[in-house]
């Protein structure tokens, strides 16, 4: 019996750092790449940029950056059920 368990691509949950620009000032996030490659996507749906979309977020969002764009794509990602 097999007791190895399954767990994905280990390399999606490592924490990227990436400069972005906010209301034109530079500053970083980190984020794990699962959600980097999710946020491309939605970017990409809304025909926006990378900085375009985390500026929307930025405007709206309550504590950090980053724990605010991850809730975000989760939210976007529960529209789609």
């Amino acid at each position: 019996m097999n007791s190895k368990k399954t767990t994905g691509d280990l390399n999606q949950i490592n924490n990227r750092k990436r400069s972005v620009v906010i209301s034109g000032h530079r500053t970083s996030v980190s984020l794990e790449q699962v959600f980097w490659d999710q946020l491309i996507v939605l970017a990409k749906e809304k025909d926006l940029s990378i900085n375009q979309l985390i500026t929307k977020i930025d405007k709206n969002r309550v504590g950090g950056l980053s724990s605010a764009i991850r809730v975000f794509i989760v939210l976007e990602l529960l529209k789609e059920k």
